[in-house]
């Protein structure tokens, strides 16, 4: 029976980037992005040309019973779950509290954490089962500290970190390790910051900072979360603080 690696938030980025180590390394990766097909076969083209197994699908994760759907097809048609790559985003943007709606937030806390609870109540029992899993969740700055135009998204990831912890603490004597890992800073990624910022900006970045690893490297968090599915669970790792050496740490900043 194959093991996969299940990538929610497959954009090309950390989720495509991390896919394509994990298949690389003999799993197989499913990869699972919101929106854009061509960009996800592109994705699946790179992974596939380079002798890794991998498949995908378009999916909107906060819609009722999708999370859950997906991976029990995964299950069934494909193989079994080894590793899950929790990497949603839950940026809405740099807005005031006044700018920012009931919707606005409560999308956030689907994102965040709601989809991460779906998709640990569909998965710890049949990693429980086999007595073996790893759960990866990708996480923010904004976990760690809030600000004032990040009322949705501290909210957000802040609670994603405790269920990260919640989840450690239920699961990890039952051989699931479930790892939350800070990316402090600019991720390299045209998927997020490249939207963000517009092409012209973006690539600017890159020549600049970008080619003194001022910017945060997908595929060297990928290396990271190759390293936590690989530790012996005598020294398993929670929580990951991962940021480019010209960045300001996360509790250093003003």
């Amino acid at each position: 029976m194959k093991k996969v690696c299940l990538v929610l938030g497959a954009g090309r980025g950390i989720g495509a980037t991390v896919a394509e180590k994990f298949a690389l390394e003999g799993l197989h990766s499913h990869l699972c992005r919101r929106s854009d097909g061509d960009a996800l076969q592109e994705s699946l083209d790179q992974i596939q040309s380079k002798g890794g197994e991998a498949t995908g699908e378009l999916i909107n994760a906060i819609d009722d019973g999708v999370i859950e759907k997906t991976i029990e097809s995964v299950e069934k048609d494909i193989g079994l779950i080894e590793v899950l790559i929790y990497n949603l985003g839950a940026q809405s943007g740099m807005k005031q509290l006044d700018e920012t709606s009931y919707k606005e937030f409560e999308w956030g806390w689907r994102m965040a954490s709601f989809g991460l609870f779906r998709a640990a109540k569909t998965l710890c029992p049949l990693m429980s089962e086999r007595g073996s899993g790893t759960i990866i969740a990708t996480s923010a700055t904004a976990a760690m500290r809030g600000n004032k135009t990040q009322h949705s998204h501290a909210a957000a990831m802040g609670s994603r970190r405790m269920l990260c912890q919640t989840l450690n603490d239920e699961f990890a004597e039952k051989g699931i390790h479930v790892a939350h890992v800070v990316v402090d800073g600019m991720v390299d990624a045209p998927d997020t910051l490249g939207k963000m910022l517009g092409d012209e900006l973006f690539n600017q970045l890159r020549e600049t900072r970008g080619k003194e690893d001022g910017i945060i490297l997908p595929e060297k968090v990928a290396e990271a979360y190759y390293y936590l599915y690989k530790q012996h669970r005598s020294t398993w790792t929670h929580e990951l603080d991962l940021r480019s050496y010209t960045d300001t740490s996360w509790w250093n900043h003003s």
